[in-house]
């Protein structure tokens, strides 16, 4: 098949708000290098790490929640280091989350790759790392999902099979991936566990991943959606506002953080593990080492993930042991309106975006 040399997409010209966003047709597509494959984008999708970046959040001079910048930016204060690891260079097209088909491999990859339907995995290491922590971000160290080409590392182009369309598979790589590697992270079995933030992509992930595993979930999230996530698998919910058991979880899997910190901690028996991967309300709480040293807890950060994350991931969706949860879909040309309901958090699961005509 003929490439064009030319694509539409959407770039983010630097941190700050939705004005940061913006449409373009004249975009060079990519050619992928050595170890590369180049994409035909069919479907995305929006995850908070698109707003985070963005806006800079990440950035050690913001210390508010992900909400407070996420339609006017945080004022240029994280432009040094806003990305997630340091800063970024712009315009980048961010997108954490691709599904699509290769067209094109560069030197060094198979030919018989072409023609193959793939997801992305969002976290990766980079070809060059020499630090086997090393991490980087699709759509956000390099150029990610929200165009009509991408490319990737061959590797991280993981080879799907499904009769999910492109949005709704889409909906699985970076949310569901950062969930599992929390799951596997706290070696989460037949436990009771505790998901904040449940109704959103990752949580909503980490109800259908634990479930899998045998536990016992309970979900913390507001009235509104509680019906959702009990029809998702979560075996009880707790109001967000409400209090909290003392004691009562084996396993806390925390992406809001803020204020109730403290709580969440609190509801861990003694022994218990906590594993955070967000913190959407606030990055910065306070820990009393007693409570973490004298309840013999383990405290958790979880954002590498080893290779084997994505392809169990990848195994589950093929088993059909997972269903994608859409609240809504968009035309990329649409990402900012996309954004604005996204920002919203009136939905349960993910808001897809699709890419190809």
């Amino acid at each position: 098949m003929t490439l064009p040399t030319v694509m539409k997409g959407v770039v983010l010209t630097g941190h700050g708000g939705l004005d940061k966003l913006e449409w373009r047709e004249d975009l060079p597509v990519p050619t992928p290098i050595a170890g590369e494959v180049l994409i035909r984008v069919g479907a995305a999708a929006l995850n908070n790490t698109d707003v985070n970046t963005r806006t800079g959040w990440y950035s050690k001079s913001v210390r508010g929640d992900t909400a407070s910048g996420s339609v006017g930016g945080y004022d240029g204060a994280s432009d040094d280091d806003g990305g997630w690891d340091g800063a970024l260079s712009f315009p980048r097209i961010q997108g954490a989350d691709c599904c699509g088909v290769i067209v094109a491999v560069g030197e060094g990859v198979d030919a018989a790759r072409i023609g193959q339907r793939i997801l992305v995995r969002s976290m990766h290491r980079p070809a060059d790392a020499t630090d086997a922590m090393a991490l980087a971000t699709f759509g956000s160290e390099r150029d990610g999902g929200f165009a009509e080409y991408t490319t990737a590392q061959s590797k991280d182009a993981v080879a799907v099979t499904s009769p999910m369309s492109d949005v709704e598979l889409a909906a699985f790589p970076c949310a569901f991936s950062t969930a599992e590697g929390m799951i596997q992270r706290a070696n989460l079995g037949a436990e009771r566990v505790l998901i904040t933030g449940a109704s959103g992509g990752v949580g909503s992930a980490a109800i259908q991943l634990a479930k899998r595993r045998g536990a016992h979930v309970t979900a913390l999230t507001s009235a509104s959606k509680a019906q959702d996530l009990l029809a998702l698998g979560a075996d009880e919910t707790l109001d967000r506002d409400a209090e909290l058991p003392a004691g009562a979880f084996d396993v806390v899997l925390d992406l809001v953080g803020g204020p109730q910190w403290a709580a969440v901690t609190d509801s861990l028996r003694n022994g218990g593990r906590y594993v955070t991967s967000g913190a959407i309300a606030g990055p910065i709480v306070e820990l009393d080492l007693r409570t973490l040293y004298l309840r013999d807890l383990t405290l958790i950060g979880s954002t590498h993930q080893p290779d084997n994350v994505f392809t169990d991931l990848i195994r589950y969706i093929e088993a059909g042991e997972l269903r994608s949860v859409l609240a809504a879909t968009y035309p990329l040309r649409d990402l900012r309106v996309a954004q604005q309901a996204f920002l919203q958090k009136t939905y349960v699961g993910k808001i897809g975006i699709t890419v190809a005509d």
